[in-house]
């Protein structure tokens, strides 16, 4: 490919998708302000039900997304799957995961601009709006990305169920955190889950799986190819 055929394609399955993401996670964003959900009530009744032990445990699993860390696991993950797989594609692929979903939230939440819940919040509140879950997308973005690369690269079926397991597990223990400890309302966790799988899907398409569909193009490419 030529470099403006690169700059074409990258465009096309990574900026214009990143585009509509952050327009529909805006318009979401709005429409839930719009007509209020009720959602209140699910955040009064966990917080009314706070215990010491679930405040430590939630504590931990919020921490799993913490901003510091998403970053810094991100960066040595990547330079390991450089270090094994003797490539740069999973590495970039990941990088990609994560801070596309990043982008996006920090493109929308200001905009956006919805209040946390009206209970007390057990963590400091970021300037950041509710809405979405940068945490929780953070999450997915990260360890649902893991978790894809590594089952393509473990052909055992049972070690591939657990890997994805503690993928899928991670972004739910986030999600149940930040709810439980008041900073988000339930549709922002929901559109976090969302946005976080738009994102790893957006990636894989465009980098992890880019060379196996240019390979399956190739044959018919051959057949029709003139004498």
């Amino acid at each position: 490919m030529t470099k403006a055929e690169h700059v074409k394609y990258y465009a096309l399955t990574i900026l214009v998708p990143m585009l509509l993401m952050a327009a529909v996670t805006f318009g979401v964003g709005k429409l839930i302000l719009a007509w209020p959900t009720g959602e209140a009530d699910v955040s009064r009744a966990l917080a009314a039900d706070r215990t010491p032990l679930w405040n430590t445990l939630t504590d931990y699993g919020t921490s799993l997304s913490d901003t510091p860390y998403i970053v810094a696991l991100t960066v040595i993950v990547a330079i390991v799957f450089r270090l094994v797989y003797k490539r740069w594609r999973e590495s970039i692929f990941l990088v990609a995961a994560v801070w596309s979903q990043s982008l996006i939230f920090l493109a929308t939440t200001t905009p956006v601009g919805r209040q946390r819940p009206p209970v007390q919040h057990i963590d400091p509140a970021p300037p950041t709006s509710s809405f979405p879950s940068g945490h929780v997308s953070a999450a997915v973005g990260f360890y649902c990305a893991v978790a894809l690369v590594l089952t393509m690269h473990v052909r055992n079926r049972a070690l591939q169920v657990v890997i994805w397991v503690l993928g899928v597990a991670a972004p739910l223990i986030v999600g149940f955190s930040r709810l439980y400890r008041g900073m988000h309302f339930l549709t922002d966790v929901t559109w976090g889950l969302l946005l976080g799988v738009g994102c790893v899907v957006m990636a894989a398409r465009a980098i992890l799986y880019r060379r196996e569909r240019q390979q399956r193009r190739r044959p018919l490419s051959e057949l029709v190819r003139p004498a």
